[in-house]
Parts: C-alpha cells; structure tokens; sequence
C-alpha cells in the first residue's frame, strides 16, 4: 500500500446518451472514493503471523519440554486471538465512502463492511461544508444544510480531511456558478 494516503478520486463516468442536454446535466463534475487506510497488507499480515506463531510454538515448546504443558496452549491461544483481531480490524477497513457532485444533488453512499450502502442526498446549493478544528488540529468534516448536519470521512487522517474538504468546496463553488 502506499504511503501517500490522498483520498482517491475517480474518474468521471461518461453519460449514457451524451446528445441529450439532460444527459450532461446528470453528468457528475466530482467523484471522490473515501478509503480507510491499513498500514499492514496481506502479504504484511501473513509475514507478521506466521513470525508470531514461530515465536508462540518454539517458546511453547520450551515450556512443554520443561514439563509445564498448559502454557503451550496458552500460547497458541494468544496467536488465535491475536489473528482474529487482525481479521476484525481489516473487516472494518471495506467501510468506504462515495462522493459524487452533479449539479442537481451532492450524494454521499456510505458502503458499510457488511456490504449495505447508505445515501445521503443534500441539493449543492444549499449544502455548506463544515470542517472544524479542534484540540491539538483534530479534525471533523460535515456536511450542513437546513440546520442538520452529517458527517463523513471519520476514517481519514486530519490532513486527508483538510484537503477533501478544500476539493469539494471548490467543486461546490464551481457548481453553484455554473
């Protein structure tokens, strides 16, 4: 994975029938896919398992040759647990988020890790985006209109945040003056 951790932003789709007028107005003028970020790939995670359950069995092994048996299970139930935990962890990472801006709706679908999606659609006349700094520059970006608001990108650095933010402000304002 690499380290530059940018919000990926994807390409523009083309329309169905780019002739009619109707067909650019749906066009989208930006498309952005949020993904959380996991420092330590598949490859990553079977090297770091399998040192850890080399280092459980030969340690186990001492201590079932020294006629403590039980901690030899003990052993193997730590690289268990710990591999679960690794797997919860990358199950949370699928959650990812689209963004897409046409000048009639900004969309944003939430796909959960279970696979369910979730949209949220604001008109991108009235939508505000909302990025407050708080303590030690932590970060929360919203979405903002008529009084409720709706927050996204939790799973992106502040930095990521910061930048997002400025890209879809200044695609709502190219929007809203076209």
């Amino acid at each position: 994975m690499s380290e530059n951790r940018q919000p990926k932003q994807a390409p523009i789709a083309p329309c169905a029938n780019p002739g009619t007028q109707q067909a650019q107005d749906e066009r989208a003028s930006f498309r952005a896919v949020l993904y959380p970020h996991r420092s330590l790939g598949p490859r990553g995670f079977l090297i770091l398992m399998l040192a850890i359950g080399a280092v459980s069995f030969i340690t186990g092994m001492v201590f079932l040759l020294m006629g403590a048996w039980p901690v030899f299970g003990f052993f193997g139930l730590d690289v268990v647990l710990i591999y679960i935990a690794f797997r919860l962890n990358y199950r949370s990472g699928r959650i990812y988020e689209m963004v897409e801006l046409t000048r009639e709706a900004l969309t944003v679908t939430r796909v959960h890790p279970s696979g369910r999606p979730e949209s949220f659609a604001f008109n991108p006349y009235w939508v505000r985006v909302h990025l407050a700094e708080g303590p030690q520059g932590r970060t929360d970006l919203r979405l903002a209109s008529h009084g409720d608001e709706f927050a996204f990108a939790r799973f992106l650095t502040d930095d990521e945040r910061r930048d997002f933010s400025n890209a879809l402000s200044g695609a709502l304002a190219r929007t809203r003056a076209a």
